[in-house]
């Protein structure tokens, strides 16, 4: 939420526009910041409603843990200011007692008492409140078919009853009666039961696809195979990725294992990897579960183990593996239910459904039909499909050309189709004047192919393919087409080289491109609108390119008025499409310059119009940009809503049609400024996964490489190894086709997994190994230099101090050339101490050499006037002079090393950074002083002083081992 209500009428606003956003984390946070919001009126009605708003986004947001404590909540409100709730307010409110009823059930923890006794407090309420009892019973029946109890009476009790104002939508009733039906092993009749939902005449916001999950095997049992397809096609479009119905999508899952759909299942499962990570309710996330199980047993049990399956984020699965973690958690979730309810209901439930046989050998459930052979790796969640395209060929030409000149995202499905027509032998070319010869078809496809190997980055390739285009449209006669082909190939793509001279150099190759598009396009005549608005885009570019590449203030203004000429011709000429490229090259430049406010405003406006006049699928890119905005603002919040916004809108348009994989790193960018990383991981890795299956292996990679890294900030070290393990086994990478240097810090990072893993002997064979190669990195003695420093550390944690000090002296001569003065010192300093701490008296010698070479370092970076971000080189090592000093048992030379850091150091302040560092060096001269020499009354005279000073400067947390060390003193005397 950008600004917060300043008043109610700004809440109730506010409060309509969320009510339009899909459940979500982006609705759910949205509705915590409203009723922080609407605390601050004094007017409790606002308050109500913005507590009603939250509870709805917890219940189907599928947080059932938070959705009592809000209803808690507004039970209080009522009871205090009953005169508060009108009618309206107050039917919802008795509504949602059953909204609690069901979120209780669904935590495990809950004891069963206390389900028992809320449908109590329910029941009073509605008697005195004068409400019928229908919806108690109901809430009492399902209660009981949750337990596993006899539910013959609880049925009658509440099916036989009149419906009121209270109960259940009929939609849901109906499901429930059908659910009783089919648990007495009744196909037929809760499939009479169901019809009215499943055939459309009744619905709600779950129906029908809550009974559609649940009817598929029973229309498979009878026989009714063709409306079990037609209604798992309807009814799985209405839950996928939806936390609050993965119980449902496990129900699917479960169908496509049962109708030899199992490379289908594995799709969808793939589509809805993150009901893995983002379902809270431990009830629904029990039957998704059972449901992928179901699933991922059948194709272990059809000999396809290996394959790749989308499980949880992190790292790879193959069915196998994921099998076993889904049943673990699964029956480990089965047992807590059964325990809380004293059945073991949820466990034969269970394993009735893992033990079911395939009801039918196959069923064609789509009209791409796979099977497991075909399989490719896990994929990331599958947007919806393009427009159908016209049957007729001239038909599907003219469409193709038609969308062409929109830029609209369809055009890629006709030009697909049209590829494969004219590839086929018996293709005959259309006679017809307004399809025009088959020439030009030819350079329409190689335009088309052109256009999709730049996306791939393939730019010398894309080059290529525009000029023979270009060449086709000359023999074709069109001249126009020509040459905008030709100022397509123009514009030179791809990163500048390294180094200043690099950037140069492309700057004036941009510079050179623009004034070739320029002459090209006055003396191009004959132009159609939408070909001279794509040149005059292609002009704007090639400045925008320019500018990015040099980062010359002086590029800006050229940019505008390159970008003002295509605004205003789009405008005459009411180009929609080049309209709104426009305005987002002109909000890219301000962004570029560093005007980010000026960017904002900017996008704003765009966004304004694009949901006004559109064009649509121009919004994902906007929004993306405007994330990105507000991410250079440092307004993280704003940016992961209109990022998460992106990718939604994202999702209603082809494949490629948007960066979603550049969308989804940026959503982690943006998701670890708000300190929530593991989500910031799922979003890395589902970047990765789209960047696979668009061919950008090398971007994959760095994003793999990216999550792999937060994996271990995150502690999650077996996770990171796995998925390091997947990547340094891709056949690529095993035959050295991919860049080195990345191979490289993907092996770098999982040799700090290892080391964190206490996997000590694997972790120095892998940075033992790194060192040697990097070694040959003329080109970047730095990065070698930090290499071989913690292979250094490794080793002599390992006890090979020979090795360690091969690798350090590496490390010192790599340094020269590119120093690392605040890293190598670090690891100087750690290697004395590791040295002295295992060897004592023997090993100071060689202790005291790091840190002479420390010193030499503290030295250079002191004439090279480098500031340290972290400890003061020289403070450190005197401090690291009296530890070593200490090991070794040459205490007098520790104190004096010790006082000498703390002169270094200065006295702490109040805001001092240091304060921790200041005490550590304090308790160390006091350890040594009056343990180690025997002086306990200097120590406890420095300890008591340095006590008084830290508590005055409110440091009292350093000061607790000060106290502890102190009192050992005193004991002692």
């Amino acid at each position: 939420m950008p600004t917060a209500p300043q008043n109610t009428d700004e809440l109730y606003q506010a409060l309509q526009e969320n009510d339009r956003r899909p459940y979500g984390r982006t609705r759910t946070v949205t509705a915590e910041e409203l009723v922080d919001a609407a605390e601050q009126f004094a007017e409790p009605v606002p308050l109500v409603h913005a507590l009603l708003e939250l509870q709805e986004a917890y219940t189907y947001g599928s947080e059932p843990r938070k959705s009592p404590v809000v209803f808690a909540r507004l039970l209080t409100l009522f009871e205090e200011q009953p005169d508060v709730f009108d009618e309206r307010l107050r039917h919802t409110l008795f509504w949602r007692f059953k909204w609690v009823a069901n979120a209780l059930r669904a935590l495990p923890e809950m004891p069963l008492a206390s389900l028992r006794q809320w449908l109590t407090e329910m029941r009073d309420r509605y008697e005195k409140a004068g409400l019928g009892l229908q919806p108690y019973y109901g809430q009492a029946y399902q209660l009981a078919a949750h337990v596993g109890e006899d539910t013959t009476l609880a049925y009658e009790l509440w099916a036989s009853r009149a419906r009121t104002r209270l109960s259940d939508c009929e939609a849901c009733e109906i499901c429930e009666r059908a659910l009783y039906h089919l648990a007495s092993g009744d196909d037929e009749r809760a499939l009479r039961t169901w019809e009215p939902v499943l055939t459309g005449k009744e619905s709600c916001q779950e129906e029908p696809a809550r009974s559609v999950s649940y009817a598929l095997l029973p229309l498979l049992r009878t026989g009714r195979t063709d409306q079990a397809r037609e209604v798992h096609l309807v009814g799985y479009r209405a839950c996928r990725r939806n936390p609050s119905m993965s119980g449902e999508v496990g129900r699917h899952l479960e169908f496509c294992a049962l109708t030899g759909n199992e490379a289908r299942g594995l799709e969808l499962l793939a589509e809805n990897r993150n009901l893995f990570d983002e379902v809270d309710s431990p009830l629904d996330l029990l039957s998704f579960l059972t449901g992928a199980e179901v699933l991922l047993q059948r194709v272990e049990l059809l000999g396809h183990g290996e394959l790749p399956a989308a499980g949880y984020a992190g790292r790879t699965w193959t069915v196998a593996g994921l099998r076993a973690e889904v049943h673990g958690r699964a029956d480990d979730l089965a047992a807590r239910f059964d325990a809380r309810n004293g059945t073991t209901a949820h466990t034969d439930r269970r394993e009735a459904r893992l033990d079911r046989a395939p009801l039918l050998d196959a069923l064609e459930l789509t009209l791409r039909t796979r099977g497991l052979d075909d399989v490719a790796p896990a994929a990331a969640p599958v947007p919806r499909a393009t427009a159908a395209v016209p049957e007729s060929l001239p038909e599907l030409i003219l469409r193709a050309r038609a969308l062409e000149e929109q830029g609209h995202p369809d055009a890629t499905a006709c030009w697909a189709r049209l590829r494969t027509l004219v590839a086929a032998p018996d293709y005959v070319h259309p006679d017809d004047p307004a399809v025009g010869p088959f020439v030009q078809l030819c350079a329409d496809l190689l335009e088309d192919e052109a256009s999709r190997a730049g996306d791939k980055e393939a730019f010398d390739e894309a080059a290529a393919l525009y000029e023979k285009a270009a060449s086709l449209y000359d023999e074709a006669g069109a001249p126009g087409h020509a040459a905008l082909a030709r100022a397509c190939a123009l514009i030179p793509a791809g990163e500048p080289a390294d180094g200043a001279d690099g950037a140069e150099a492309k700057t004036a190759e941009l510079t050179a491109a623009h004034a070739a598009l320029v002459r090209l396009h006055e003396g191009t005549p004959g132009f159609a609108p939408y070909q001279e608005a794509r040149v005059l885009r292609l002009r704007a570019t090639a400045l925008g390119l320019r500018l990015q590449t040099s980062r010359n203030e002086e590029h800006t203004a050229p940019v505008l008025a390159e970008t003002d000429l295509l605004l205003d011709f789009a405008t005459r000429h009411d180009i929609a499409a080049q309209i709104s490229g426009a305005l987002l090259l002109r909000a890219s430049t301000y962004a570029i310059s560093g005007d980010l406010p000026a960017a904002l405003t900017e996008t704003d406006a765009l966004l304004d119009r694009l949901r006004a006049h559109g064009p649509a699928w121009h919004l994902p890119r906007t929004l993306g940009l405007r994330g990105r905005i507000q991410l250079g603002l440092k307004d993280a919040q704003a940016a992961h809503a209109d990022l998460a916004e992106s990718l939604r809108v994202a999702a209603e348009w082809p494949a490629g049609t948007i960066d979603t994989a550049r969308l989804q790193g940026d959503l982690a960018e943006a998701c670890m400024h708000l300190g929530r990383p593991d989500e910031a991981l799922r979003h890395l890795t589902r970047s990765a996964e789209l960047e696979l299956r668009h061919g950008s292996r090398t971007d994959a990679f760095h994003s793999y490489s990216n999550a792999a890294r937060l994996s271990l900030d995150l502690g999650r070290i077996e996770d990171c190894i796995a998925l390091l393990d997947s990547l340094l086994t891709e056949p690529d990478v095993a035959a050295g086709e991919l860049d080195d240097r990345l191979v490289a810090q993907l092996r770098l990072t999982r040799a700090r997994a290892l080391h964190a893993g206490e996997d000590l002997k694997a972790a120095t064979v892998e940075f033992a190994a790194l060192a040697a190669e990097s070694a040959d990195w003329d080109d970047d003695p730095g990065s070698h230099a930090m290499i071989a420093a913690e292979t250094a550390v490794i080793l002599a944690q390992s006890g090979e101090f020979g090795r360690a000090r091969e690798a350090a002296d590496q490390a010192l001569a790599a340094h020269v050339r590119a120093p690392r003065y605040e890293q190598l010192s670090s690891c100087l300093r750690e290697l004395a101490r590791l040295q002295a701490q295992q060897q004592g008296s023997e090993g100071l010698a060689d202790a005291l050499a790091y840190l002479e070479d420390a010193g030499g370092i503290a030295d250079e970076a002191r004439a090279a006037e480098y500031e340290a971000r972290g400890r003061s080189l020289d403070s450190a090592l005197a401090y690291e002079h009296g530890r070593v000093n200490a090991f070794a048992g040459e205490y007098e030379t520790a104190l004096a090393a010790l006082d000498e850091a703390l002169v270094l150091l200065g006295e702490t302040g109040p805001d001092e950074d240091h304060a921790d560092e200041w005490a550590e060096c304090v308790r160390l001269a006091g350890a040594v002083e009056g343990i180690y020499l025997e002086r306990p009354a200097p120590a406890l005279t420095r300890l008591d002083a340095a006590v008084s000073r830290l508590t005055a400067l409110g440091h009292t947390e350093e000061t607790e081992e000060l106290v502890s060390l102190a009192a050992r003193l005193r004991d002692q005397g």
